[in-house]
């Protein structure tokens, strides 16, 4: 558990979590759709607003995520959360904080993906919200958007925050004794991935495939009716291949630059882009927009291509274990995994940013591989599928293994010292909301007076 003051503080990114839950959660498909019913304003920021639906719904998935029992106070941090990110995107529109579309699409995509994964498959998705992956995309779009201005302002507010060691201790000395944690086992994993990777024999095959389909609608036959029966992009097949209108900078460079050499009717060669083969035909152009309709196919990965991958794997252990080579540096160089790389293939703690992982947290499926390590070991390859269902292999390290132990400086330091900043951080954006609130327009529904939405500290 994380080290902290202020257990009811319910964090920005914490309620923001909430009220985006079916993005983020792979509970989300064991439970039934949450409906946001317009029913109201509660709450006016400039141009933006707070529905009570969306305070019902933060609410309930904060219960359901802390496991607390309803009160009012709890309600009212909530509302007073989502009251600061509307803040946060009304003060992005006069500072000019933007995020790239590109960046959108690309998180938008990976989010789906990982929704996808969890939902079994694009079909039982499209199922269960009754939409198109598309229509799920357009609908999760401006969310997604908003959220990531808003991270990026929150960055901007907290990047000059540092800690030095002397807050560390005075912030540790502040914690009641009574208070302090107690962590049971904990282990620091790190790991280097490589993922499968798709021969050029299979890229060829599917390049190959679009050739020849190509040719068949130049002899004639209709685009829409082949992307209905061959395409492998389950948010367009049903609908012909069509995409629908879409800005510059909103799809993947490879796919636009090649849709925008187009004339109405005209077919692009085959491309290649991160998610496939495709073949394309423009529709129409409307100002700045584009339609577009394509065929995708997405080559498989087979078994030999896990095989060279635990071959890699398997020599870069070899160097490793000779000394030829750290594990950091091994990482850096040759890992597929972009979140742990650059932090020397080293996992991170969810709940609070740290190194440590409890065991209770471990993954089920190598909690008895970790379990019967011992510190400095590295696993030989270890099949496995990431949060985004890709096949990928990999090599687990355990740096270190503490034992049950209460909270301490000494075994405890950069944990602690991630919760000293944090606080720290948290006072600053706190700062920054108590000298910004004049500069914005906001309304509160009297109904709410007794939350004392204004007032930053209570």
């Amino acid at each position: 558990m994380p080290i902290t003051l202020k257990k009811n503080k319910i964090s920005l990114q914490l309620v923001y979590t909430a009220v985006c839950f079916i993005l983020t959660s792979a509970t989300a498909f064991a439970q039934a759709p949450v409906q946001r019913k317009v029913d109201g304003i509660i709450a006016k920021i400039n141009n933006h607003i707070v529905l009570r639906s969306d305070l019902e719904f933060g609410y309930q998935q904060y219960l359901a995520q802390t496991k607390q029992q309803p009160n009012n106070n709890l309600k009212c941090e909530v509302l007073k959360s989502l009251v600061q990110d509307k803040l946060l995107l009304a003060r992005a529109e006069v500072d000019s904080v933007t995020v790239e579309e590109t960046m959108v699409t690309n998180e938008l995509d990976r989010r789906v993906e990982y929704l996808t994964a969890q939902a079994g498959g694009a079909e039982r998705l499209e199922q269960y919200y009754n939409k198109s992956i598309k229509q799920l995309k357009d609908d999760l779009r401006r969310t997604v958007r908003e959220q990531m201005v808003m991270q990026k302002m929150q960055s901007e507010i907290t990047s000059k925050v540092t800690v030095t060691p002397k807050e560390i201790k005075r912030y540790f000395s502040t914690i009641p004794a009574d208070s302090l944690p107690y962590f049971s086992s904990e282990v620091e994993l790190g790991q280097i991935v490589k993922f499968a990777q798709i021969s050029k024999t299979q890229k060829q095959k599917a390049r190959q495939q679009l050739e020849d389909l190509k040719k068949r609608i130049l002899a004639g036959e209709d685009f829409a009716t082949l992307a209905k029966q061959y395409s492998q992009d389950p948010g367009s097949a049903a609908a012909g291949g069509e995409l629908g209108f879409f800005k510059k900078k909103e799809l993947v460079p490879e796919y636009e630059a090649a849709a925008l050499r187009l004339e109405p009717g005209q077919m692009s060669n085959v491309i290649e882009s991160q998610f496939g083969f495709h073949l394309i035909q423009l529709i129409e152009r409307k100002g700045q927009e584009f339609n577009t309709r394509h065929i995708l196919l997405k080559p498989e990965t087979a078994t030999v291509d896990m095989e060279e991958a635990i071959v890699a794997l398997d020599s870069i252990r070899t160097l490793i274990k000779s000394d030829s080579i750290t594990f950091a540096k091994a990482a850096k160089d040759n890992s597929d995994d972009k979140a742990t790389k650059d932090n020397g293939g080293i996992l991170q703690n969810r709940n609070d940013g740290s190194t440590y992982i409890s065991m209770e947290q471990v993954d089920p499926s190598i909690f008895f591989v970790i379990d019967t390590m011992e510190v400095g070991d590295i696993t030989k390859p270890l099949p496995y599928v990431t949060e985004d269902g890709k096949q990928a292999v990999r090599i687990l390290y355990l740096k270190a293994k503490s034992t049950p132990h209460q909270a301490n400086l000494t075994d405890d330091y950069q944990r602690i010292a991630t919760a000293a900043i944090n606080q720290k951080r948290e006072k600053a954006v706190d700062d920054w909301f108590k000298k910004n609130f004049d500069t914005v327009f906001i309304e509160i529904d009297p109904e709410f007076d007794s939350c004392k939405v204004l007032q930053l500290t209570q």
